[in-house]
């Protein structure tokens, strides 16, 4: 009886290093990722964009190949940043795969889904912005601002059925200015500062 009470004692660090060394390994790494996004974040809300973007990065490069949704979350919080940090046409590619990517899972968060939308269509939004004040012409940029516009559109209709009104006017208003950008003259737009972010 004793035997197998050492026998049971000596099996237990055998374990331990075994689970240490294989699903541990996972977990810890999932630590540091949850490290380096707050520091990500911490410096996104220090208007840091620059060095937000590389932590966010940086995560993303150490992110598991099967955590999909966390990758994809990661991806739309980066493009944000890039946005802020004047990548504009970088944002807006990420954005367009990003989307493309979500809405071909039938699986995939709705609200992640929405959120990345949201993001594609401002990022649309100042892209169209840029490129009038380019002097590209309408074939150029209104299709940016058609899907801008269309976006903003179902996503107040969404959040109207669902009966958020304060994400419906937000969406609404979005949706107004898009129209009115499209409609603007050169002149007045250039008359105008930069919208803000």
């Amino acid at each position: 009886m004793r035997s197998f009470g050492l026998l049971g004692w000596l099996i237990v660090p055998v374990l331990v290093g075994a689970y240490h060394y294989g699903p541990g390994q996972e977990k810890l790494q999932l630590d540091d990722i949850s490290r380096i996004l707050a520091e990500a974040d911490r410096l996104s809300t220090q208007e840091k964009w620059s060095e937000a973007s590389s932590q966010y990065e940086k995560a993303l490069a150490l992110l598991p190949a099967g955590r999909v949704d966390e990758a994809r979350r990661v991806r739309l919080q980066r493009a944000k940043v890039q946005m802020l940090n004047r990548q504009l046409p970088e944002a807006s590619t990420a954005l367009k795969e990003l989307v493309d990517q979500i809405e071909a899972d039938k699986t995939a968060d709705p609200k992640l889904r929405d959120d990345a939308r949201e993001a594609l269509a401002n990022s649309q939004y100042y892209m169209t912005w840029l490129m009038r004040l380019e002097g590209l012409g309408v074939d150029e940029w209104e299709p940016e601002v058609e899907s801008a516009r269309q976006t903003y559109r179902m996503l107040a209709e969404q959040a109207e059925e669902r009966g958020d009104k304060a994400s419906a006017e937000k969406h609404r208003e979005d949706l107004e200015s898009t129209i009115r950008l499209s409609r603007m003259d050169l002149a007045q737009l250039q008359g105008l500062d930069l919208p803000k972010q």
